[in-house]
């Protein structure tokens, strides 16, 4: 009978477990699947200080006008990669032409790459962690702050519109991850944890 009190609080509590994890795993294979759906903007600045943060974000509203005009019919992530990708040097042109007109002798460098997020809320939205087609603009010696988006749906546009109609194409579990941050806290710091252990492993 002794052993029977004892193991009850256990058996609960490996009960209690199991529930959870069955719950998290669906939210968890949902996260991991959403990267393939888009592709973030990383723009680095030179250093901290508040000159270099603000023409940072000037870098920012001309990458993003100029990104659009060769991503904008994309139907897909691989769409959008591809037209970024083809399209490197005018958008590398167009963050040194605002640097230059801001009387900044620093140069900008863009690269399209996969970067690990950890996770993010921005806006009334956010993403998991985890590793994402990123379109990366570095500043000089991209030693401040950073600024991330979305460029793939269109979701930092200023003039994006219904935010609900970009995440149209993601499938309903992805789509109420990203839109409904604040109920999923829990899910997401256990994303966060997986995927940076997975990072770290390889």
């Amino acid at each position: 009978m002794h052993t029977k009190h004892h193991l009850l609080p256990k058996a609960l509590a490996a009960g209690f477990l199991l529930a959870a994890l069955a719950g998290f795993f669906p939210f968890a294979a949902a996260s991991q699947e959403l990267p393939a759906k888009v592709m973030r903007l990383h723009v680095v600045a030179n250093s901290n200080s508040p000159e270099d943060q603000a023409v940072k974000l000037k870098v920012r509203d001309a990458l993003l006008e100029e990104a659009a005009g060769w991503y904008g019919d994309a139907g897909s992530l691989s769409d959008a990669n591809f037209a970024i990708c083809t399209h490197l040097e005018s958008i590398t042109k167009a963050a040194n032409r605002t640097l230059a007109e801001n009387g900044f002798s620093k140069s900008a460098r863009a690269q399209v790459t996969d970067m690990y997020f950890p996770t993010r809320y921005y806006e009334g939205f956010a993403l998991p962690a985890g590793t994402y087609r990123t379109l990366r603009v570095t500043i000089g010696q991209g030693k401040g702050k950073n600024w991330w988006c979305v460029v793939f749906p269109a979701l930092c546009l200023p003039a994006a519109g219904d935010r609900g109609d970009l995440l149209g194409s993601l499938p309903d579990s992805q789509r109420e991850i990203v839109e409904n941050p604040q109920k999923y806290k829990v899910e997401l710091k256990l994303v966060e944890w997986y995927e940076h252990l997975r990072s770290l492993l390889g």
